[in-house]
């Protein structure tokens, strides 16, 4: 199964302890191969919108800060309680913020 998880923006900037923990747990999923990708993500974006035939291009941001997507994580893993377990462990890492975890559907 297949499972996208994402991180919320924060207002606090990372330190050289954070960047040493995240390194080491983004190692160990890779080594085990349970991590397929990760990255950050441009805050600003585009929206495309329809209408018919019309189709509308918006250059963002959409969102507050606070509510906009800063990253994410791309994971193979058993089942939801595993991909849960690992979002639990990244929150530990990162501290206080939001997350989210959706299962990702098709080949």
């Amino acid at each position: 199964m297949r499972y996208l998880m994402m991180q919320k923006a924060q207002d606090t900037e990372p330190d050289a302890k954070l960047y040493a923990d995240m390194a080491a747990f983004v190692e160990e999923l890779t080594a085990s191969g349970v991590l397929l990708a990760t990255g950050g993500l441009d805050p600003a974006g585009v929206k495309l919108s329809s209408s018919g035939d019309e189709i509308t291009v918006t250059d963002g941001p959409f969102t507050e800060a606070k509510e906009a997507i800063a990253g994410f994580a791309l994971i193979e893993v058993r089942s939801r309680e595993e991909a849960i377990e690992l979002g639990r462990r990244f929150r530990k890492i990162v501290g206080d913020g939001e997350s989210m975890i959706q299962q990702v559907y098709g080949p």
